[in-house]
């Protein structure tokens, strides 16, 4: 008699895989990111288990935007107090904060809720080439396209 495999904490295997932002497409690497976080990727994939693996993007603030989204992108926030909605655009995002794109990003295309916050904790993104995970022995991980 056959089963479904259902992975549980106790099954489920998780590497450390490093993506590097360099030159990439924004949604094209936050959409394969997030696949990876979920765990898609692995024919072990449950849906309401966290079965995937942890992320580190290095080179953060070399990812690209296409047209004229540098300029013409916001990324709003909200104090809770009348009139609090606050903005800026790609580009200054960019210049204070650049993982902060990709975080966002990646975030958007988990899903929502408990499990989905269990995910996002797994994405490390570092601005420039340098990690502080050596120790976790990282994969290179090879985007498709």
């Amino acid at each position: 008699m056959r089963t479904t495999f259902m992975a549980n904490e106790a099954n489920i295997e998780r590497k450390w895989l490093v993506v590097d932002a360099e030159g990439k497409r924004l949604g094209r690497l936050a959409s394969e990111v997030a696949t990876i976080l979920r765990g898609k990727h692995k024919p072990t994939y449950t849906p309401h288990a966290d079965t995937g693996d942890y992320v580190i993007v290095i080179n953060a603030e070399k990812i690209e935007l296409t047209g004229n989204k540098e300029n013409d992108k916001m990324y709003y926030r909200h104090s809770n107090h009348p009139g609090g909605l606050k903005g800026r655009n790609a580009a200054d995002l960019r210049a204070k904060h650049p993982e902060r794109m990709i975080e966002l990003a990646v975030k958007g295309m988990l899903p929502k809720g408990p499990l989905g916050s269990k995910m996002g904790k797994k994405l490390h993104v570092v601005a420039g080439p340098e990690h502080k995970y050596q120790a976790q022995k990282p994969e290179v991980y090879e985007l498709r396209g």
